[in-house]
């Protein structure tokens, strides 16, 4: 009797495992049929389409505590002060980014960067290999005089803990002299600079500490004494102003933590920007729990990304959030790539992390954290200013989209934690 009994057990499961596996057979090939047609839909609607230039809201001033910060948001105003500021520099520039494009924009970074090691600056260069896949290394033409680290796509101790080497360098951080730093979503690229509307913050004073210290965490990691990015002292705690810096290597991912203390103290309104919203739980409830406490939170994403899957993903969050009384808004002018939140006209970010996993569990990433009324109202000058350009999208209009919309967002969903 055991021994039936036993054989239609085993039987049982062969079963179970034979559906389960022709049901995973299915979803995989629903998902790549989603995935194929989202693709086509992209090229078509972007195929022959003129390119229009990005708004620029302008750009905006105020004094934090013993430091100068200004908000950019144009490609062209930040660019320009950020190479007067490699031209000027007397003896340091520390730089990270992810995307250098090996257009005109990318080639003038480059020859600045150059001209100040070859006058005698000291230059440290991160910059991430997988976004550079497809630039041409021939590019990178660096002076000898120029430390230069590319982040390998896979680096070799990968074995050793894939937490700990798989993340992407996404930061995109300019630190000139100790005294002067750049943070924001702006890569190196023409494309961004016209045509994408962004936002950077440069800060001048002590405040440029935490932005240069998460440069060196990152270079000096493995790396010998000698050929270390040396240790310097702050001018003063900032602490009306602090650097978030996850950290992969060291398991470190403070941004997260940051946005949910953040959103949990909110008692009036909560904006956000973000070009790619694919929040997990945890970030999701914050949200939901301020908005049925009251608080005004409005979501500001594009309405058609450089990535059209994760805009579909994105998508499979918007009932929840507009039943629970989150405002979403389309920015429908152009691709905005805006990393920045702001609450209660007192706290404020401004960074590289995009609120999606990706960014908040995997890359290395840098966003400032300022807490002071008068920068807050430049935060909410600019996200006014982008309002403007926004659809806002009802929870009735969005319960009668296509019925094969919500089932292309439903077979999307298990793709959630890969972007």
């Amino acid at each position: 009797m055991d021994a039936r009994r036993a054989l239609a057990e085993i039987r049982e499961r062969r079963i179970l495992l034979k559906a389960a596996g022709a049901g995973a057979g299915a979803l995989l090939g629903a998902q790549a049929v989603v995935i194929a047609s989202l693709a086509g839909l992209d090229w078509w609607k972007h195929h022959g389409r003129q390119q229009r230039d990005a708004p620029h809201p302008g750009t905006f001033n105020a004094h934090v505590q013993d430091s100068d910060i200004t908000i950019y948001t144009s490609g062209e105003a930040v660019y320009q002060d950020m190479l007067d500021a490699i031209d000027n520099a007397q003896h340091s520039i520390h730089m990270e980014t992810f995307i250098w494009k090996n257009d005109e924009t990318g080639q003038r970074f480059l020859d600045a960067f150059n001209r100040a090691a070859d006058r005698g600056v000291e230059v440290f260069i991160i910059y991430d290999g997988f976004a550079n896949l497809v630039i041409p290394s021939s590019f990178y033409d660096f002076s000898d005089r120029v430390h230069v680290y590319r982040m390998p796509v896979v680096r070799r101790p990968f074995w050793k803990g894939p937490l700990r080497f798989s993340g992407f360098n996404h930061s995109k951080i300019l630190v000139v002299d100790d005294n002067i730093g750049f943070v924001g979503g702006y890569n190196f690229g023409s494309l961004y600079s016209r045509q994408w509307r962004d936002t950077h913050i440069r800060e001048i004073g002590p405040a440029v500490w935490g932005l240069r210290s998460s440069i060196a965490s990152v270079w000096n990691e493995d790396r010998d004494p000698e050929h270390a990015i040396d240790w310097v002292a702050p001018k003063n705690w900032d602490l009306e102003v602090r650097v978030s810096a996850n950290l992969p290597i060291q398991l470190v991912y403070p941004i997260r933590e940051m946005y949910m203390n953040a959103i949990n103290r909110a008692q009036h309104h909560i904006w956000v920007n973000t070009p790619y919203f694919i929040p997990d739980q945890q970030i999701l409830d914050c949200l939901l729990d301020a908005a049925a406490r009251g608080v005004d939170v409005r979501i500001m994403v594009p309405k058609d990304s450089n990535h059209i899957l994760a805009d579909w993903v994105s998508r499979g969050f918007y009932g929840q959030l507009l039943e629970g009384g989150v405002t979403i808004l389309l920015y429908a002018a152009c691709m905005i790539h805006a990393k920045t939140a702001t609450i209660d006209g007192e706290w404020s970010t401004v960074g590289t992390a995009n609120i999606d996993r990706l960014s908040l569990s995997f890359n290395y990433e840098t966003n400032v954290e300022i807490v002071d009324p008068d920068f807050a109202a430049e935060m909410e000058k600019v996200f006014l200013a982008d309002y403007e350009h926004c659809e806002e999208l009802s929870s009735p209009q969005w319960r009668d989209r296509h019925p094969m919309a919500r089932v292309a967002e439903t077979i999307l969903v298990p793709l959630r934690p890969f972007l």
